[in-house]
């Protein structure tokens, strides 16, 4: 699979009219610049991945779907994906100390069904590293939580042995969106498709996504609307594995999440600050 042009939207049009650049169009900036300076012909790396060896895949969708079914069908039940990340542009130092093997132990011993963890060095903190320690620490599947821009991306995530990646719909074109669904797909990953409304959803249902992930978080203003993963949900059809992301700050949240029809929730902050990971995730997941 070859690479195609860098399809996006222009900075400062990302849900507001403003021309002033906000958080996600400098994170973006910094992920598409490192991708334009990066030599490696993509077809060798599309081959690379494909060959790689190391830690067998672990489906994330699968053990979303395997720990509700554990739970058989519970009301109220959520599977927890917990978040390994030690800082925020908006927020500063999260858990900057956080040991992401241990963490990661505590999350499996809590409950969790997988995991994310954050790659970006520069905005995030976070590191492959931190991805190959936690994964290695455990047997949950690992999600790349980086800012994908294009085929090396997800090829990187395969290579450093990820088992899903992010794709973010509102950061990508259609086109490009498509096909790195495609790609992840080809390569044994999940694609988690962050979606922020419904005609979000609309395109990534058109790129083939199964598994999509709806984000409180305004990624202009990094501001959190706590309704609207609830909103949205009604436009996600059935046969979607759905994820509610950000603003998640304990049980309640994921009750009220679940009884909307989420079958995940993605939560960082709530479990780095907790004091007790175990015991956070365990809270979280419900009855």
């Amino acid at each position: 699979m070859g690479a195609s042009a860098n399809g996006r939207r222009p900075p400062g049009s990302l849900g507001c009219n403003t021309t002033v650049a906000t958080y996600l169009d400098r994170i973006l900036a910094a992920h598409r610049a490192a991708a334009a300076s990066d030599p490696r012909p993509i077809d060798v790396l599309v081959h690379q991945a494909e060959a790689a060896g190391g830690p067998g895949r672990r489906g994330f969708k699968m053990s979303i779907e395997a720990d509700l079914a554990v739970g058989g069908g519970s009301e109220g039940r959520v599977a927890v994906i917990a978040e390994i990340k030690r800082r925020s542009p908006s927020k500063g130092d999260l858990a900057v100390e956080l040991v992401p093997d241990m963490q990661a132990k505590a999350y499996q011993e809590g409950g969790a069904a997988c995991l994310s963890i954050l790659t970006d060095r520069e905005f995030f903190g976070g590191s492959p590293d931190d991805l190959i320690s936690a994964r290695a620490a455990t047997d949950l599947p690992a999600l790349r939580k980086d800012f994908t821009v294009g085929p090396a991306d997800v090829c990187d995530a395969r290579l450093m042995g990820a088992d899903a990646v992010l794709l973010i719909a509102v950061a990508l074109s259609p086109p490009l969106l498509k096909e790195l669904t495609a790609l992840a797909s080809h390569l044994g990953l999940d694609a988690l498709v962050e979606v922020h409304d419904e005609a979000e959803v609309d395109v990534a249902l058109a790129a083939g996504a199964t598994l999509i992930g709806v984000n409180q978080r305004n990624l202009v203003t990094f501001e959190v609307d706590t309704g609207r993963a609830e909103r949205v949900a009604a436009s996600i059809p059935g046969g979607v594995v759905r994820v509610a992301e950000s603003g998640i700050g304990g049980p309640a949240d994921a009750r009220r999440l679940a009884e909307a029809g989420y079958h995940a929730v993605l939560v960082g902050e709530a479990l780095v600050r907790s004091g007790d990971p175990a015991r956070a995730v365990a809270a979280l997941r419900g009855p």
